[in-house]
């Protein structure tokens, strides 16, 4: 999973004019959360489990010219 560093990022709460907004890093925080809750992709979904059918077949080959 990829690591986001906080302090690398310019605070969105901060103004142009040097203010500061309450509202913008609690909003930043939960569109943050839900983007990452939501994200559609599983990577573990992506990942071998087993061998595949090429292992499969050269494995059953190996297995007619043993017996």
């Amino acid at each position: 999973m990829a690591m986001i560093d906080s302090a690398s990022l310019p605070s969105p709460a901060n103004r142009r004019d040097g203010r500061t907004n309450p509202f913008a890093g609690i909003r930043a925080f939960f569109s943050d959360f839900l983007a990452r809750a939501f994200d559609p992709y599983r990577p573990e979904l992506h990942y071998m489990r087993g061998p595949g059918p090429a292992c499969r077949a050269k494995q059953a080959a190996a297995r007619q010219t043993v017996h």
